[in-house]
């Protein structure tokens, strides 16, 4: 069993809760996940079974929609309404114009510092089990990109924005830092992950919904993890070549893109399924990174 399988993730379950539901429908095969949502979060959860886990990190570079939801005028330890919430004394009301202002800073490359309360590892740790020790936890700034930032209400303290960001961002630390910018503090009181790419909450399958018969049914082929890169279509003889780990030349290829540029490229086969991943090499060489069944 191999494919890619959108589910729709409830509040208050755990991303591997929902693995583990797959696992036990799909037996033997491998499963992963494209990108751990929070107990809190709901949406979009992309589950990649057999074969297709190899393809998790293309999902993980797609870019992802958000609903967020926010309290402003209070502060947690977690960024969220799950740790203990505390008022920020002398906070005032931001206006409309105060708060536009503060958004037009948060679009684009930002450095951003995750919460303490994260799965980054510290000398082999995760942060949040060295936070509920009582470890001061502080976390490097790293670059994300937020592609766009609307607001969909605003309703002092409630806020709630529409977030399209790239990979490694953090709604929690977006929140927050939006928050202080505005001298009010900020908790993430709701989440949900509305898309991942192409795959949509709208068509996601819910978890309580997923059976042996319902998988299959929603099982996507794993070209679909795979959407954003270049796809050439092989022929039986190349396909030959990559299978015994030789390469091909991008000269041979009549639907190649023009210039590769050092990316990977999906290829299929003649029936439309993907059959590797492509790296192209010196001499415009494309050898297998991966091949599928």
């Amino acid at each position: 069993m191999i494919g890619v399988l959108n589910v729709n993730k409830p509040a208050g379950m755990t991303s591997r809760a929902v693995v583990d539901r797959v696992e036990r429908l799909v037996r033997s095969a491998k499963v992963g996940h494209a990108g751990t949502l929070d107990p809190l979060a709901t949406g979009v959860l992309v589950i990649c079974v057999g074969q297709a886990t190899r393809l998790i990190q293309y999902v993980q570079r797609m870019p992802k929609c958000y609903h967020a939801t926010f309290r402003l005028g209070v502060r947690s330890q977690t960024d969220d309404v799950e740790g203990e919430v505390v008022p920020v004394e002398g906070a005032a009301e931001p206006s409309r114009d105060a708060l536009d202002r503060v958004l037009t800073k948060f679009v684009g490359e930002i450095q951003q510092r995750p919460p303490a309360h994260s799965a980054i590892k510290l000398a082999g740790k995760r942060a949040y089990q060295l936070a509920r020790r009582g470890v001061e936890v502080e976390l490097q700034p790293r670059s994300v990109m937020i592609y766009e930032l609307a607001v969909r209400r605003y309703d002092y303290p409630g806020l709630e924005l529409d977030v399209k960001c790239g990979s490694g961002t953090y709604i929690r630390s977006l929140g927050r830092d939006i928050g202080e910018s505005l001298g009010t503090g900020a908790v993430m009181t709701a989440l949900e992950r509305t898309a991942i790419g192409k795959f949509r909450a709208a068509d996601a399958i819910a978890v309580d919904q997923l059976s042996a018969e319902s998988l299959q049914q929603n099982l996507q082929p794993a070209i679909t993890a795979v959407a954003e890169l270049p796809r050439v279509t092989l022929t039986d003889a190349q396909l030959f070549e990559l299978r015994h780990g030789r390469p091909i030349m991008a000269g041979w290829l009549k639907n190649a893109p023009k210039s590769a540029g050092g990316r990977e490229i999906a290829a299929i086969d003649q029936n439309g399924w993907l059959a590797a991943i492509l790296g192209e090499r010196a001499n415009s060489e494309l050898w297998p990174v991966n091949n599928f069944s």
